[in-house]
């Protein structure tokens, strides 16, 4: 069994928010900013006047910080690979939080709980898609399974390997 991966498409991306929304739907969120699939809108990076939309989810991390910050195991990894929160467990005391490099995971003041992403595993189980990948209405969502995730990132056509160190490793030299 491989590993699920998400694949994204930065150049197909318009915006929509299409993934956003099936993605709350899906997780029956009524609180406002709690989004674990979200659109970034990138601009300012590189020479180009233009941005781009960067559609941002957990990364599911090997190892996960969070499973590891997590106090009572309620954030938990799956044989898988997929990260979860087990509700039941979870005492909302914002460790995993903290612990994500990425911003991935919410408080929920509604349950007193976090929320993230975990790929619609329910789903998965079903054999479908996660809810933002059925939904994308221009398909640069991606979710496969690969039996060894790929070492180099892939980097847009839009973007140069300058301008990724410039966003994402604060490299501010000229």
């Amino acid at each position: 069994m491989g590993k699920p991966v998400m694949l994204i498409d930065v150049d197909r991306c318009i915006g929509c928010l299409s993934c956003e929304v099936a993605c709350i739907q899906e997780k029956g969120l009524e609180v406002f900013g709690i989004r674990p699939m979200r659109v970034l809108r990138v601009e300012g990076v590189g020479d180009q006047p233009s941005g781009f939309f960067l559609p941002m989810n957990c990364f599911h991390c090997e190892p996960a910080p969070c499973v590891f910050a997590c106090p009572t195991s309620a954030m938990r990894k799956r044989q898988d690979g997929v990260v979860y929160v087990d509700e039941i467990r979870c005492i909302g005391c914002k460790a995993c939080i903290i612990a994500c490099p990425y911003g991935a995971i919410a408080f929920n003041p509604n349950t007193m709980k976090v929320e993230k992403c975990d790929y619609c595993y329910k789903r998965l189980e079903k054999g479908l898609l996660p809810s933002c990948v059925s939904k994308c209405v221009t398909n640069c969502l991606y979710f496969v399974e690969v039996d060894e995730v790929p070492k180099e990132r892939h980097i847009a056509n839009r973007t140069t390997g300058r301008s990724l160190k410039k966003l994402f490793l604060y490299d501010f030299s000229p």
